[in-house]
């Protein structure tokens, strides 16, 4: 049994007995009226306005991209691990999910695998016929992808939730037809109050809209390492957790997992696993749900 099985399972049967869990917490933003019209209000205020050239060379250096000879078997296994992804956030063979469009993809801890998953889901799901997709760097302590995209001392998210900047002037499109980007924005001493902030709460609003088609993917803090990724789970419709395979311990996985809100949708994905090309690399849970399963649904 895996280590992904067993954390969950453990978990599972931890939260059936009653256990208390951390969670993470922010502000809402007061009632659903105010939501409806910050949702209309995003629609127009999410257009971008600049255009960054994304240099596949420099990503692939920076290992955010496979080797040329990998790609064609990543783009298959990505198109396996988005399509629950968007069937949830369409409601597609299954019921749809409340804010399924914005998923964030986290990890346990640094070196797992997350903003690789963050950019290259990014890339796959953009390829979808009638889909946008909004990659935002959430990772404000380590705004890695901002930086390798050259935009790291760019206003971003913390100024439009400081309400220095407007949504629309801190969205850059690129250069990749169907993807834009919102950088992080330039470091704050209090980031997690920021996002745990009803502004915030509000700026999410505008970013989903009422358009499930438009899909908002977070990269996000490391779990376990900050409490910036608490706030933004908080807001989260779905979240992806990323495991190292045979790296990561079991009881980091289930630690990690703790730390979300019990019945959030929930996804683990396992990076660099030597297993066989069709063997169980995905798994979806919830804090209610019964058996994990893999991408193929078997």
């Amino acid at each position: 049994m895996s280590v992904i099985e067993n954390a969950i399972k453990r978990l599972q049967a931890a939260r059936a007995g009653g256990a208390a869990f951390a969670r993470g917490t922010a502000g809402t933003s007061g009632g659903a009226a105010r939501r409806r019209e910050l949702a209309a209000e995003g629609n127009a205020a999410a257009a971008p306005t600049r255009t960054i050239v994304i240099n596949h060379d420099a990503l692939r250096i920076a290992g955010l991209l496979p080797p040329s000879h990998q790609e064609r078997e990543l783009a298959r296994q990505f198109r396996h691990i988005k399509r629950p992804l968007i069937n949830n956030a369409l409601g597609r063979g299954v019921p749809r999910l409340a804010h399924g469009n914005l998923i964030m993809v986290a990890s346990a801890v640094p070196g797992e695998g997350k903003t690789f998953t963050s950019l290259n889901l990014a890339f796959s799901m953009r390829l979808e016929e009638d889909m946008s997709v909004l990659l935002v760097d959430g990772d404000v302590v380590n705004p890695r992808i901002s930086r390798i995209l050259g935009v790291e001392n760019e206003p971003g998210l913390l100024e439009v939730v400081r309400d220095n900047v407007s949504l629309g002037s801190a969205i850059h499109a690129t250069d990749v037809p169907g993807l834009s980007f919102l950088p992080a924005g330039r470091p704050d001493a209090n980031p997690t109050e920021l996002l745990a902030s009803v502004r915030m709460s509000e700026v999410v609003a505008q970013l989903g809209g009422h358009d499930p088609t438009r899909l908002v993917l977070f990269d996000s803090a490391p779990l376990l390492l900050t409490t910036e990724s608490h706030a933004l789970a908080h807001l989260a419709g779905q979240i992806l957790v990323v495991v190292r395979a045979d790296l990561t311990a079991q009881q980091v996985v289930l630690a990690a997992l703790e730390t979300l809100e019990e019945g959030k949708p929930i996804s683990l994905v396992l990076n660099q696993s030597m297993k066989p090309p069709h063997a169980e690399y995905y798994y979806q849970y919830s804090g209610n749900a019964g058996t994990p399963k893999n991408a193929s649904g078997a």
